[in-house]
């Protein structure tokens, strides 16, 4: 009787998945080195390499680094016009992104802002009609996440003069009733009372990859990208603190984020929703990007 599989054919499978694997580390060690030479103020060789990286595959949050660091690149070469479409392609990519202020000079924050500015009302209407067509398709869960959106989007501070007048204002009425009904319609319905059964054999499970934290002296904690939250509303005057807990993959992106000391109900949910899209350039054990705990201080005043 003949093998299903030939040797062949599983080696050249086999060599497949060990080129592929190379494939993404050579490519998170490029988009590494070409951060190091914007830091080092070398533009030109950076742009370059942002460039070849961004004709290859890669994860959403990978290309949504290499657009970001594009565009400061260009606007430090004086490359107004292409990196305001570098910029619109990552507010596109991902509305809540605006660079921190530790990390890039005044100019970029303001090119990034007056591009946010212009692109955020559009967005935000869009984000809402697709949130009320998946609630008129009855995907609950899908409708309840994208009216969630809308209102964080609604609270972003390059869009709070216009999101207070129609039709944002309106949005904001509207995004809130149909947020509480696709949650509610979502929600399962109790599950029966489980049959009585005998337990199976405890069967050990395979450790999972390890979480580094600040604790851990061999690692280089996560540098910040993208770590802004919402304001928040109350009776001025009044500050609020709590902790956020976010853990950080390999590229940088959240993947988890946890209250464990909250502010208030309302503005947690908003905090989290917003600490998920974060991006940070990762830790790293002896150069290798790990997962890391980061544990997230937080100070709020009532803006209003």
């Amino acid at each position: 009787m003949r093998p299903l599989f030939s040797p062949v054919w599983i080696g050249c499978v086999l060599a497949t998945i060990v080129l592929t694997g190379a494939a993404v580390r050579a490519q998170d060690s490029d988009l590494t080195a070409a951060r190091d030479l914007y830091a080092s103020a070398a533009y030109d060789d950076a742009l370059s390499m942002l460039n070849r990286l961004r004709a290859a595959d890669h994860p959403a949050s990978q290309l949504r680094a290499i657009e970001q660091y594009r565009a400061f690149c260009l606007l430090a070469l004086g490359r107004s016009s292409d990196a305001e479409k570098a910029i619109e392609a990552v507010v596109a990519a991902e509305p809540s992104y605006h660079p921190s202020d530790n990390d890039v000079s005044p100019r970029v924050r303001l090119a990034f802002t007056e591009v946010r500015r212009r692109m955020l009302p559009a967005i935000i209407q869009q984000k809402y009609a697709q949130a009320k067509a998946a609630f008129d398709r009855k995907e609950f869960a899908a409708a309840a996440e994208g009216f969630s959106q809308v209102l964080v989007t609604l609270t972003d501070p390059d869009v709070v003069a216009d999101a207070m007048r129609p039709p944002l204002s309106d949005l904001r009425t509207l995004a809130v009733g149909f947020e509480e009904l696709s949650a509610k319609a979502a929600a399962p319905p109790p599950p029966p009372p489980a049959p009585v059964v005998q337990a199976p054999p405890v069967v050990q499970a395979p450790p999972a990859p390890r979480i580094y934290a600040g604790e851990d002296r061999t690692v280089v904690p996560p540098l910040a990208i993208s770590q802004t939250l919402p304001p928040f509303r109350g009776p001025a005057g009044i500050t609020r603190t709590g902790k956020l807990e976010v853990v950080i993959d390999e590229s940088g992106a959240v993947t988890s984020a946890v209250m464990i000391d909250s502010i208030t109900q309302g503005y947690d949910r908003i905090a989290l929703a917003a600490a998920r899209a974060w991006l940070y350039k990762p830790a790293t054990v002896n150069g290798v990007p790990v997962k890391f705990r980061k544990v997230v201080q937080i100070t709020v005043k009532a803006t209003s």
